[in-house]
């Protein structure tokens, strides 16, 4: 197949203007950095967080440069409940309200369930899936006053296999479930739950722990022959936190043509 070139990037439109936002995961340049960038092109304000320190406060200084007094850093492990109240807290603190949460961290790995140990299965289901758990549940406590938007980070592997993923795509489905039954709960405080599942959004941490040759092959599986970039994951999440997806609520996006 003959992959079709990546389209223009596309300019900001305002449709986030004088909202706040969360967004986990956000220090490199994988879809959590391209959406904190929308965002800000969007005129949100955006409080960005992480676990890997040193590469959060370069990347709060990189946007603050392009974007100052719109930018905050907060590390933090999503697997560490004071960590995650601190982060909720720092946002209220330091931007007076909450609007909207990205809950983009998780973790990966390759290994077949027979080699599987017990400590890869719960270190990527404790990052992926209770780590959007305990986000959603800060910004659920945080929002049921004033309504807002969640948006999580799923992935087709939550709908289809792949070798040496069950303990990710486990996770990954288990965050489309989250999200449904959030939404349910959520509906009564005005808060909408809705997620976005990529297939395969090229970034520089991916292509390092991924071989050439599964990724020439993943590739091959996408409908335009080529993989996203971070920053066409990011537009799906700016539509979805934006007043533009008002009635959708419980809803997990495909960014692919690979639902099943």
């Amino acid at each position: 197949m003959t992959g079709v070139e990546s389209p223009e990037y596309v300019p900001g439109h305002g449709l986030l203007r004088g909202r706040t936002a969360v967004i986990t995961a956000a220090a490199g340049a994988g879809i959590g950095g391209a959406t904190a960038r929308r965002f800000l092109e969007e005129g949100a304000r955006v409080l960005i967080s992480d676990a890997h320190t040193r590469r959060l406060k370069e990347h709060e200084a990189e946007l603050g440069r392009e974007f100052p007094g719109a930018v905050t850093a907060v590390p933090c492990d999503v697997t560490d409940e004071t960590q995650v109240t601190a982060l909720f807290d720092t946002a209220l603190r330091e931007h007076g309200r909450l609007d909207v949460v990205v809950n983009n961290a998780g973790l990966g790995g390759t290994s077949h369930l027979v080699d599987m140990t017990d400590e890869q299965w719960t270190r990527v289901l404790d990052v992926t899936l209770n780590g959007t758990f305990r986000c959603t549940r800060a910004a659920l406590r945080r929002m049921r006053e004033s309504g807002g938007v969640i948006v999580n980070n799923a992935s087709v592997l939550g709908w289809r296999a792949q070798a040496g993923q069950a303990h990710y795509a486990a996770a990954k489905a288990g965050v489309m479930a989250l999200t449904r039954c959030a939404a349910l709960e959520a509906a009564e405080y005005g808060v909408r739950v809705n997620a976005v599942a990529p297939s395969l959004a090229m970034h520089p941490h991916l292509a390092k722990v991924t071989s050439p040759e599964l990724l020439a092959e993943l590739t091959a599986r996408e409908a335009f022959g080529r993989y996203a970039e971070p920053w066409e994951v990011a537009n799906a999440i700016v539509f979805l936190a934006s007043g533009y997806s008002s009635y959708l609520t419980g809803e997990v996006v495909s960014v692919s043509g690979q639902h099943p």
